[in-house]
């Protein structure tokens, strides 16, 4: 029998792990290493949960060191005090922060993006993903998505990655780790 899915992995915990009013699955990793693919069928899985894409809440092409203090401040601590959630979504395009964006009551959270479980966020996240592949991959992968938008913006990016992920340990820190590049893609 094959091994179960990184989804199904998710899933599995997430539910194994549900004792808080609102169970948290935090999908982070570098950029184009499939977070948003995982967190959508993660999502559907957990009874068509919330999915917050950290994408909406970064300030711009420099502000990954930001995002997490944004999440928490907006989402996770609302949360926690069990209010009323919501974030104001940044507008790339305009490169300002644009309307609010109320997240409705649901038992799970699934928040996937660069920075998700990183420093103050962490304790938030009930279940921690960390998700890798091969740089190159990644960087194919991310200019697909994005374009050639994306391309000028890319070492940039991933220089905030690497110095957020190595001073915060983020691997280190999660509950399941998968790789996602090709036929040699691995879970641990």
């Amino acid at each position: 029998m094959a091994d179960p899915s990184p989804a199904d992995q998710v899933t599995s915990r997430a539910r194994a792990e549900h004792r808080t009013t609102v169970t948290i699955v935090a999908i982070d990793g570098p950029a184009g290493s499939g977070k948003t693919t995982l967190a959508t069928v993660v999502a559907d899985r957990l009874d068509q949960a919330p999915l917050i894409h950290m994408d909406d809440l970064f300030p711009g092409w420099d502000g990954l060191a930001a995002a997490p203090a944004l999440l928490v401040a907006q989402v996770l601590a609302p949360i926690h005090r069990g209010e009323q959630p919501g974030y104001r979504r940044f507008d790339w395009l305009a490169d300002q922060y644009a309307e609010h964006v109320a997240l409705r009551g649901h038992e799970y959270l699934v928040v996937e993006g660069c920075a998700s479980s990183v420093g103050i966020a962490r304790p938030y996240a009930t279940v921690r993903v960390w998700l890798d592949a091969h740089r190159d991959e990644r960087m194919r992968r991310g200019l697909e998505r994005d374009g050639e938008m994306f391309a000028p913006h890319w070492e940039r990016w991933a220089a905030q990655e690497r110095a957020i992920y190595a001073q915060d340990q983020t691997e280190q820190h999660a509950h399941l780790t998968f790789r996602t590049d090709g036929p040699e893609a691995s879970s641990t």
